[in-house]
């Protein structure tokens, strides 16, 4: 893929996510977005978001009842980057304390818990991400700014690998706040609705999966 390729996204749809904020803040950095409601929706793009809102186990029973769960798995084991944003970075997992019975995609081992903490739940408002040492969503420099961003969440995941665990915040105790692992990235925040640090990390994913994508010469577009 050229630099000066659009980077082809697809964001999936489940009635339950924060979706326009989502794909407008894509459009706003030059990717070019499709939203995919069924299995055939969803094409051969460069990367998949799958952003979220609300109860993980009325959201993994209508990623499961619309189709889209086989193929996202699909895609990740192919190699296709995939960003997961709030809810759907937990959908990400195993399992959840929110609802025990149910379960995620499983593409991360691991499970989420309810937030352990003395302080206000659900944590609502910013909080500053401590990034693990080489991740390349993370900001560069800048500051706090940089990395502060806007949650609002009562669960957080537990990976079963420590090294998925690629950021960290505080709200009354340490969450994890990130999770990477191969073409996997999720992050517990809102990064469409945390002004210029949350658009610098979409950013960065975005160049991250260009720079990881074939070259326009060999690339079915």
């Amino acid at each position: 893929m050229s630099t000066a390729d659009p980077v082809r996204v697809g964001v999936l749809d489940y009635r339950m996510s924060n979706l326009r904020s989502a794909v407008k803040a894509l459009e706003r950095l030059g990717a070019e977005v499709h939203v995919a409601r069924a299995p055939g929706e969803i094409g051969r793009p460069d990367a998949l978001v799958l952003p979220g809102v609300g109860n993980f186990g009325e959201a993994a029973r209508r990623i499961e009842s619309s189709g889209l769960a086989g193929p996202v798995r699909d895609s990740v084991a192919e190699g296709v980057p995939l960003l997961g944003i709030c809810l759907g970075m937990q959908l990400l997992f195993e399992w959840s304390e929110e609802e025990p019975e149910a379960r995620g995609l499983g593409i991360l081992a691991g499970g989420v818990r309810r937030l352990r903490t003395d302080a206000k739940v659900p944590h609502i408002g910013w909080s500053e991400v401590t990034w693990a040492p080489g991740v390349a969503t993370a900001p560069p420099d800048g500051g706090p700014h940089a990395r502060t961003y806007y949650f609002v969440h009562s669960y957080a995941c537990a990976p079963d690998a420590a090294d998925a665990v690629i950021g960290t915040a505080i709200h009354g105790t340490e969450f994890v706040a990130a999770v990477g692992h191969g073409s996997v990235t999720g992050v517990q925040f809102h990064p469409e609705k945390s002004s210029d640090a949350g658009l610098g990390l979409l950013s960065r994913w975005l160049d991250a999966v260009r720079a990881a994508a074939p070259s326009a010469a060999t690339a079915d577009r």
